[in-house]
């Protein structure tokens, strides 16, 4: 049943199998779902592959009703995924059914048919609804993240020296400082709102997954562009977002993405996400 349950080949097995910080939440994660299992009253199935940092699977409830359970190893990122989903409730977010903060195990609605978005409008219909609730107390600011991140690249460029516009990158860095200051309103964020985190719902869509912060909502359409043919413009448009306020983020967020690359030695796939800043810098 261990090998059924935690696969060697998990995606979060060998991802954080990698992270020495995550070696005992992963020794303890067979006698987590266990105890979740049994909090939980649900009958497991196999666990889905994706994922990097939690373990996520199809469940059913005690009385048939289809969920989905996931158990997340503790990090910065997720701490505020229950306060928001409880904020969205079932709005715009896939609905939180229960939580065992003890545990870090989330019970959630399970997405039927559960396709992940493939249009920008669809998307950004979603981020206009999650926007709408109260940002909950206790959620992380925005400018706090992107200001650390700002000082990342920085290190990062002096450090690793790789072959990117240093021009680009110190924008990139004033972007992620200054955005979030100057930012119209403050609502809710997602904060990871790629197509794989859309998914269709009935006849709607819902987001899954959310890192949540307060802050820009110019933050968090950047990564729709993943979608074919969708550009920061098209985005800001259907948003009713600010055009350059839309761009800056994109530009920002894909220096960021450079320097990470770079950090993790793949100076290429960095470049490849410096030329996608240059060229919505240069639009």
């Amino acid at each position: 049943m261990l090998d059924e349950l935690v696969p060697p080949t998990l995606p979060v097995v060998v991802t954080l199998g990698r992270n020495r910080d995550a070696q005992a939440w992963l020794a303890a994660l067979p006698r987590l779902i266990d105890e979740v299992r049994e909090a939980f009253g649900i009958r497991l199935a196999a666990p889905l592959h994706g994922g990097s940092c939690s373990w996520v699977a199809p469940c059913e409830l005690p009385d048939g009703t289809a969920a989905v359970v996931k158990i997340g190893w503790p990090h910065r990122e997720m701490s505020g995924e229950a306060a928001a989903l409880r904020a969205w409730d079932g709005r715009g977010a896939v609905r939180l059914l229960a939580h065992d903060p003890a545990r870090h195990a989330l019970l959630l609605e399970r997405c039927s048919p559960g396709r992940p978005v493939t249009g920008h409008p669809d998307a950004c219909r979603v981020l206009r609804e999650l926007w709408e609730a109260a940002p909950p107390d206790g959620l992380e600011e925005l400018g706090t993240v992107t200001g650390e991140w700002a000082d990342l690249v920085e290190e990062r460029m002096a450090r690793i020296r790789p072959p990117y516009d240093p021009g680009l990158v110190a924008q990139g860095a004033r972007l992620l400082r200054e955005l979030p200051a100057t930012a119209p309103r403050t609502v809710l964020l997602h904060g990871d709102c790629n197509p794989g985190n859309v998914l269709s719902h009935g006849a709607g869509w819902v987001a899954i997954d959310p890192k949540p912060m307060t802050g820009d909502p110019g933050y968090d359409p950047w990564p729709l562009l993943q979608i074919a043919g969708t550009d920061p413009a098209a985005l800001a448009d259907e948003l009713g977002l600010d055009r350059d306020r839309v761009a800056g983020w994109c530009v920002a967020r894909y220096v960021e993405t450079a320097l990470w690359h770079a950090h993790h030695g793949d100076v290429p796939a960095g470049a490849e996400a410096m030329a996608a800043a240059a060229s919505i810098a240069i639009a």
